[in-house]
């Protein structure tokens, strides 16, 4: 029998046969020329159209998703126009490369560049890849790389998967996913999370196994075997009944004893926010505002994102809404407001940060908020992301109150911010932790590498303590001060126990997740919460602090979680 030991980001079992990802389009012949009679004009304008067709797929085919995959093929899609990709193979083509190696070389140059920047824009590396491949295709009149087509549903095996393919995974074809690269909050696990899709990634030697071969996964374990036992085959039967008892949440957020926390919804629109809201979401702990920027090339105008907010607005009405503005740069570039050429720009002028260089848009974006806050009966709070500085913290709630807007907040997701909460908060009515962000900025680690996968968990002491330092920041400051969680972290079913316990007021996470969450919260009292937050602060490891963690929680394998 092959055991693998990955890291389980999605929880479920499934014996199953496998399909691995077929393999990728060739590379075009090094020193590769213009074929006779091919001009450099003819062969620039041929690429030029392979490129706007690949973004046009891809775009059509983010209309039809949701959530995060949605976002994923909207970012992708903007690669495939991405001007430096574009310029660099022209300039080759004019040298005399055939169109098909010029843009391979190019796209290698700028995944390299990116992939050195680190952080964000080594996620993108990714994406050009991707678009690449994408176009050789296109050029070559071939189909594109995806998922293996099968008649029967299968579990998916891959090296790792390219965003665009990750965000349209049918989950009635493709039962559970395992790959031997990526990360705990990966692009492939934040969207399998979302689709309630069993998955594994940094499970490394599973790409060797043959197609064909029946497998049993354990998407919370972070197992795969070649030799599924009865009791493994019993195991995965029973997730089919857990499963459908888990796709329900009654709308109430608590703990046995009664302690409530909200269980609200991460949305990047209005599609997102009826379906949450469909799904019990008491909430929105998390709007992603920048969706309604991208593909755009010009700033949109106070009237069009002010109709965009009211559509999430309306689908909670009486319920709380947070909005976190625009938060552009890093992976996610805007041609009208981030500046392409800054050397790390994960580390640069992104989120609130954009209103040093390009005053005005973050006022007409509050602007747009407060109008269609007007007109709505949802709780609109609004929180700035990258805020480092209670002054900064200070300024931005000025812009609020200049707009009318009464409740702002900040995400914490720098450390600084985290280590002088009580200050930050005493400028803002709330906080919210990006435990995503926070996580990768205290580790210092690419949460894209699998090698990093193990510092790059929520579940590292050193990011439960920084959760508590600004828990402990909100109670020093008092008056009501709250803090929630929007992070991956809060769709972890055991970690949202430790949350809870570290007395944070609101969880925040893929809609998918609720009905799991909150049925974990509802086994344990605020005591318990409390008494297992303290084991995983104490833990001298990541690991260490999750297992201790889940001994103390049955519930979990009960549930298969």
């Amino acid at each position: 029998m092959l055991n693998f030991q990955g890291v389980g980001v999605s929880p479920g079992r499934i014996v199953a046969a496998i399909r691995q990802m077929p393999k990728p389009v060739s590379e075009p012949p090094v020193g590769e020329q213009l074929s006779a009679g091919t001009t450099p004009e003819e062969a620039t304008a041929a690429l030029k159209a392979a490129a706007q067709n690949v973004h046009d797929q891809l775009r059509e085919r983010s209309e039809k998703a949701t959530g995060d995959g949605k976002a994923v093929l909207e970012a992708t899609a903007l690669m495939a126009k991405d001007t430096m990709l574009i310029k660099g193979a022209a300039k080759l083509i004019n040298n005399g490369t055939s169109p098909e190696r010029a843009v391979w070389e190019a796209a290698a140059s700028v995944s390299e560049m990116l992939h050195n920047l680190g952080g964000y824009m080594a996620e993108r590396a990714t994406d050009v890849l991707d678009v690449r491949a994408r176009i050789v295709a296109e050029l070559r009149g071939v189909p594109a790389p995806g998922i293996p087509a099968s008649d029967t549903p299968f579990i998916l095996l891959a090296e790792d998967l390219a965003p665009a393919d990750t965000a349209t995974l049918d989950p009635a074809l493709v039962l559970a996913l395992v790959t031997s690269g990526g990360g705990p909050q990966s692009h492939t696990a934040i969207i399998a999370r979302s689709l309630g899709l069993p998955a594994v990634v940094a499970a490394h030697g599973v790409e060797a196994l043959a197609d064909g071969t029946e497998v049993y996964v354990d998407g919370a374990a972070g197992t795969l075997n070649d030799q599924p036992s009865d009791d493994n085959r019993a195991a995965a039967q029973a997730w089919t009944t857990t499963a459908a008892t888990l796709s329900e949440f009654d709308s109430n957020g608590t703990t046995a004893d009664g302690h409530l926390v909200p269980l609200l919804a991460n949305v990047g629109g209005a599609k997102d926010a009826v379906a949450a809201a469909a799904m019990g979401a008491q909430g929105v702990g998390l709007f992603r505002t920048e969706f309604c920027f991208l593909e755009r090339d010009s700033e949109p105008t106070v009237e069009e994102q002010a109709a965009a907010y009211k559509a999430v607005f309306d689908a909670f009405p009486g319920k709380k809404v947070v909005l976190r503005t625009l938060d552009a740069g890093a992976d996610k570039p805007l041609p009208f407001l981030t500046d392409a050429t800054e050397p790390n720009p994960a580390l640069g002028v992104r989120g609130y940060r954009t209103d040093f260089t390009s005053p005005g848009v973050l006022d007409r974006q509050l602007q747009a908020i407060a109008i269609a806050a007007q007109d709505s009966e949802a709780d609109v709070w609004v929180m700035a992301p990258m805020i480092s500085t209670a002054a900064e913290a200070a300024h931005f709630a000025s812009m609020c109150a200049t707009a009318g807007i009464k409740t702002p907040g900040v995400m914490v997701e720098v450390p600084s911010a985290a280590l002088t909460s009580a200050s930050v908060l005493s400028e803002v009515n709330f906080a919210s932790l990006g435990t995503n962000d926070l996580t990768q900025y205290a580790m210092a680690a690419d949460r894209q590498l699998a090698p990093l996968a193990e510092l790059n968990t929520p579940w590292q002491p050193a990011v439960l303590r920084l959760v508590k330092l600004t828990v402990d920041g909100a109670t020093e400051e008092g008056n009501g001060k709250t803090v929630g969680v929007c992070g991956e972290a809060a769709a972890d079913p055991a970690l949202a126990v430790v949350l809870t316990g570290l007395g944070v007021n609101t969880l925040s996470m893929t809609a998918r997740a609720l009905a799991s969450v909150g049925a974990v919260l509802k086994t344990v009292t605020l005591a318990q919460a409390q008494e297992l937050a303290q084991l995983a602060l104490q833990a001298r490891t990541a690991t260490e602090a999750r297992e201790a963690v889940r001994a103390k929680l049955p519930v979990l394998a009960e549930l298969g979680l």
